[in-house]
């Protein structure tokens, strides 16, 4: 739940300075680049990967997760890839469309009138038998990986980032977005993205807004926990409970390593 390459940085105005003021330091390189580092920084976009992969497929090793897809009986069909895409949700759909224009022929082309049908539902019509062994093969094409990538970005990561930098979030708020976009998606079902947060502004201000960066984040927590608690496929909410919410308690809004969490009671470290 699109191009690595995501923006980064900002710029840095000058102000002029009163006759006998004195100058505050010209900022270093790496204290400017501290600055202006969040989620898109890719150390930091490397550890979400991570974080993200530990939850959705029980490994840190989330470049091995092109292949990956199954049915695990969430009411969404088939889950796949990087990022979860799926066949009833319209964004395997999209990403199989995008990649058969960057690569005509491909190994999952045919499979995009079925990708149509079954867009809404739990259905496989179309699907079966080799839906998946082919996902498998195309995995293996440079361009689907690419391809998964760029629409992991366009779809989830690029939007939740900038709605977190608006709202005034660091590394930890964005990476909370983020999560919470792959699983919910930015629909208009009251457990959507956006609603979770409409739900957390009820209770909390964010940053932007003057509010307190740590209390905000506890309350988009809290909306989330209940989002999840509204599907059984998403209702144990480890990934809150035991890492996100370790995270904040912690005070690591920038989400430094090292970093220890559990989700579904494994143990995973970033050192």
């Amino acid at each position: 739940m699109l191009a690595i390459g995501a923006l980064l940085g900002s710029a840095l105005v000058a102000v002029p300075v009163a006759a006998h003021a004195t100058a505050a330091p010209a900022p270093t390189a790496r204290s400017a680049a501290a600055a202006a580092a969040g989620l898109d920084d890719p150390a930091k976009k490397e550890i979400a990967m991570k974080i993200v992969s530990s939850a959705e497929n029980s490994t840190l090793d989330w470049k091995a997760q092109y292949k990956y897809i199954e049915d695990i009986g969430d009411g969404r069909g088939y889950t796949a890839g990087i990022i979860g895409f799926c066949s009833g949700t319209g964004d395997m759909l999209d990403l199989v469309e995008y990649y058969t224009q960057v690569k005509p022929g491909n190994v999952l082309a045919k499979y995009l009138p079925a990708l149509r049908d079954v867009d809404g539902s739990d259905s496989h019509a179309g699907l079966d038998p080799n839906f998946t062994g082919d996902w498998a093969k195309a995995a293996q094409d440079a361009e689907f990986r690419k391809a998964q990538d760029r629409e992991r970005d366009r779809v989830y990561f690029n939007p939740s980032v900038k709605q977190a930098k608006s709202d005034g979030l660091g590394v930890l708020g964005q990476f909370i977005y983020y999560d919470a976009i792959v699983m919910h998606g930015d629909g208009t079902d009251p457990t959507s993205f956006r609603n979770i947060r409409k739900r957390a502004l009820s209770k909390a201000k964010p940053p932007s807004q003057g509010g307190n960066e740590t209390a905000y984040l506890h309350a988009f927590l809290d909306a989330r926990v209940w989002a999840m608690k509204q599907e059984e496929a998403h209702s144990d909410t480890s990934r809150v409970d035991t890492a996100q919410r370790v995270f904040l308690k912690k005070g690591n809004l920038n989400l430094n390593t090292p970093l220890d969490w559990k989700v579904y009671g494994d143990s995973f470290r970033i050192g």
